[in-house]
């Protein structure tokens, strides 16, 4: 009999659902045993991530011992995930999990419904923190319904944070799967040199701008801000679907006057309208800057380095950089 996919939203205890998805994976309510959890059918190790940006990392380092599953799909907005029936059980078979705690609460709960031994959560690698601690300002002029007390997730905008998770993916794969750890140590490398090419371009391109600060409909980019000596001044919150104040909106107009900003920056995965809506009162432009949760066909380039030499292109755009 065909099953119907079931939806499983954050807010769902997931206890009788696992149950039920092991009756299907295992033949019982029982974890899978090392050897179910070792390769998938290709004979690749069965990788899951939680988003675009761990699975590219993943997969870079992993390289083509390992296939690496998204839980997120292309134009999925990742911080209101909800998981499928299939997606939850896979968190119980799959090799290694890696995922952000804290950042898609429907995550956390199957990862830890699933009680695979074999996760990584980079939050032990890059910790998170609140916006006002990575250079945005919401916090202090308020005005998104709270949002200011939330972490700010959005570490793998700052290419030293990525080398970071990079280096813990490769440690656990060298230790899941030693028969292959020369590989992974090669492709890791090649990684962190092609992040370490990546933070040199943004010093280097963001060092002589006649202005430091961006407006942004999303404050995603703190952690890429304070790294880069520059200031983040967020409409909404660290969520996307944040509201703001009028006094909110009011503000950020008078902070766009006051350092004679040009632009005012959308995304991509999310309605352009607000943005647009302030430009068009102060008559400024908008442009795009990405925060790379997932890559569509309306991305600004195909993979995490080229979207992020992007953002850097319309950075130093706005900025006025030389």
């Amino acid at each position: 009999m065909k099953m119907v996919p079931m939806l499983v939203s954050r807010r769902r205890p997931l206890g009788v659902i696992g149950c039920l998805l092991a009756l299907v994976v295992t033949a019982g309510c029982t974890s899978a045993r090392p050897a179910e959890r070792s390769t998938g059918s290709s004979g690749r190790l069965a990788i899951v991530a939680a988003f675009y940006p761990l699975q590219f990392v993943t997969q870079r380092v992993a390289g083509e011992h390992a296939t690496v599953a998204n839980l997120t799909q292309p134009g999925a907005e990742p911080h209101d995930l909800e998981l499928t029936a299939r997606q939850v059980a896979s968190l119980t078979t799959a090799r290694l999990v890696i995922y952000e705690k804290g950042f898609q609460p429907a995550v956390d709960e199957a990862v830890a419904q699933s009680e695979n031994p074999e996760v990584i959560d980079t939050t032990t690698a890059v910790p998170l923190r609140p916006p006002e601690a990575t250079g945005d300002d919401l916090g202090r002029q308020g005005g998104a319904g709270g949002d200011h007390a939330a972490l700010d997730p959005h570490v793998w905008l700052d290419p030293t944070a990525v080398s970071r998770i990079a280096r813990a993916v490769e440690q656990r794969l060298l230790i899941i799967d030693p028969a292959h750890a020369a590989d992974y140590a090669r492709n890791a490398g090649a990684l962190q040199q092609d992040l370490r090419r990546l933070d040199r371009s943004f010093r280097s391109g963001l060092r002589h701008c006649v202005r430091t600060e961006f407006i942004t409909t999303h404050a995603a980019f703190g952690y890429l801000a304070e790294s880069y000596h520059l200031t983040q001044i967020g409409i909404s919150g660290v969520s996307p679907d944040a509201e703001p104040s009028a006094a909110r909106i009011a503000e950020v107009q008078r902070v766009a006057r006051e350092y004679r900003l040009t632009t005012i920056f959308s995304e991509t995965l999310v309605s352009p309208a607000l943005a647009q809506a302030i430009a068009g009162d102060l008559g400024l432009r908008t442009d795009v800057l990405d925060p790379i949760e997932g890559v569509t066909d309306q991305s600004r380039g195909n993979d995490y380095f080229s979207i992020m030499a992007s953002n850097l292109t319309a950075l130093r755009k706005a900025g006025g950089c030389s």
